[in-house]
């Protein structure tokens, strides 16, 4: 798996949620560390945190997690812009950047390590560039590109996420099926249900 990287992007205000959704009480820790627990057991290396609002708090919920920070001083731009800072991470990582990345978002805490391993299986099983989850009738993330595509997310609008790459480039993109990737959070009542889910299968186990 240490051929590709993984970009977790945490940047965001969470201004729908009233307050830092990245770190609030998730299973006993901050989302954002669960995120990155998970992220780092799926084996992709490095593992970049892009923060923004918060950053200082967001750093310190992630203490003693070999992640690297990366700290978007535009986030307030949009997600485009923390895509083009978590790329520029990798592409400076020693002592070679990584093969690709998947891109993740903190705010999909039902995602785990399986999750991002099987978009790594896929890419190594059909050489595409990318591969992208598919839910409810979309696609998004958690996506894996290939270096080939670092160019196209580069030139990205500040206020875009990576969805119309992935649309622009349907020809040339694997699909997974992962519907826990639909498990976003941006409200409270989002909040309760996804940490409900969570909890029920965290019992089946």
């Amino acid at each position: 798996m240490h051929e590709f990287g993984l970009v977790l992007l945490a940047a965001g205000n969470a201004s729908r949620m009233g307050q830092p959704k990245q770190l609030m009480d998730f299973g006993g820790v901050p989302l954002v560390r669960h995120a990155a627990t998970e992220a780092l057991a799926s084996g992709c290396a490095p593992v970049v945190v892009v923060c923004g609002a918060e950053s200082a708090a967001v750093t310190a919920a992630l203490g003693g997690l070999a992640v690297e920070i990366a700290y978007n001083d535009r986030w307030a731009e949009g997600m485009g812009t923390s895509i083009h800072c978590g790329i520029r991470r990798l592409e400076s990582y020693a002592p070679a950047p990584p093969a690709g990345l998947i891109l993740s978002l903190a705010d999909q805490p039902l995602l785990d390590r399986d999750a991002f391993r099987r978009l790594v299986e896929i890419q190594h099983g059909t050489g595409l560039p990318i591969v992208t989850s598919t839910y409810d009738g979309t696609v998004g993330v958690p996506v894996l590109f290939t270096r080939e595509m670092f160019a196209e997310l580069l030139a990205l609008p500040p206020s875009q996420g990576c969805k119309g790459v992935i649309q622009r480039n349907a020809a040339r993109a694997a699909r997974l099926e992962c519907p826990d990737a639909l498990a976003d959070i941006d409200t409270p009542g989002d909040f309760d249900r996804v940490l409900g889910e969570f909890r029920r299968r965290r019992l089946l186990k």
